[in-house]
């Protein structure tokens, strides 16, 4: 049953993640929102997963399983972009990286490194229940959304204007509705897919293990890789770079919500500083990641799949540094 039930939610994520991405890619084309916004509410919407899974830890007492899912989120979501960057080489999407997306890439590496910190120092105080380190990360995010978000406003009219000439797929309206329905139903079989794919790595005997952790971050993480692959289907580069980053950098705002829910004091003091080889490990892979979409004047395609190819090794040997200090 659990198998079926993973099977079959599966399958409609991939649906509910193909057509949130072909929505935001019209309403994209057809609104007066900004690229980077667009990016922002795919990314946000295909992190709703998340937010069940990080909600369901403090349920049941886990601070540690709720900062783990979303760190290990991140870190597995800069691998699916790095992967399917290599699989589609020949198309260099790197390349179409908006100043937008590197924007929102810095501020979630800054962001990071507020969290890395606070497991660091491990930063007790509290505002009626909520870490100060939570306050400060809440309102930096807010801040650099809004300058991000300004900043292209001001430089996209013209780009605006002239993609609005193509008038393919469904119209703003049926956009606007059906991406608003894929988000809520993307959230609910999202929930059940990582739900079962955690009750099956225990099932298997898999639960403390590598494979079992790799099994449920793919499982949250499976809408952001549909995303993408649409993106790039659509020829919307822009997009599908701008899907993960605007997911990773919601992921964050998911663990400072968490915190919300979680009422026996700050929820970083409360996580094992383990997480930090985490964080630190994100962190590296996104500055990987912006390297690759800052570069200019690439002079051959063996050239251009080196950030990605470093990207994917050292995902696998932070897993297992991770893997190591969480077995100890």
């Amino acid at each position: 049953m659990v198998f079926l039930a993973f099977g079959i939610s599966a399958a409609i994520t991939v649906f509910l993640a193909i057509r949130l991405s072909i929505y935001a890619d019209t309403i994209e084309r057809k609104s007066a929102l900004s690229g980077v916004l667009i990016a922002l509410l795919l990314g946000g919407a295909t992190s709703l997963p998340e937010i069940t899974t990080s909600v369901t830890s403090i349920i049941i007492s886990n601070p540690d399983l709720a900062v783990g899912n979303v760190l290990g989120s991140n870190l597995f979501n800069v691998m699916i972009l790095a992967t399917l960057d290599l699989f589609f080489r020949k198309h260099e999407i790197m390349t179409y990286a908006s100043k937008e997306n590197r924007y929102t890439s810095l501020l979630t590496i800054f962001l990071s490194f507020l969290v890395a910190a606070s497991l660091f120092f491990n930063i007790p105080y509290h505002i009626f229940g909520v870490g100060i380190d939570t306050v400060i990360l809440i309102i930096v995010y807010f801040i650099g959304v809004k300058i991000i978000s300004t900043y292209a406003a001001e430089h996209s009219e013209g780009e605006k204007q002239e993609e609005n000439l193509q008038d393919r797929g469904p119209t703003l309206k049926r956009a606007v509705v059906g991406f608003s329905v894929a988000a809520v139903f993307i959230m609910v079989f999202g929930s059940i897919l990582t739900i079962s794919g955690d009750r099956i790595a225990v099932i298997t005997g898999l639960g403390a293990s590598f494979v079992g952790s790799f099994l449920v971050a793919a499982s949250t993480s499976l809408p952001e890789a549909v995303s993408v692959a649409i993106g790039i289907r659509l020829k919307n580069y822009k997009l599908a770079i701008g899907g993960i980053v605007g997911s990773n950098l919601f992921n964050l705002l998911i663990l400072a919500g968490t915190d919300v829910f979680y009422r026996k004091g700050a929820l970083l003091s409360a996580a094992s500083s383990s997480h930090l080889y985490t964080i630190v490990a994100s962190m590296i892979l996104i500055s990987i990641s912006l390297f690759s979409m800052s570069r200019k004047n690439i002079t051959s395609s063996w050239f251009y799949v080196i950030p990605s190819i470093l990207i994917i090794a050292c995902y696998f040997i932070a897993s297992y540094i991770i893997y190591l200090n969480s077995a100890t």
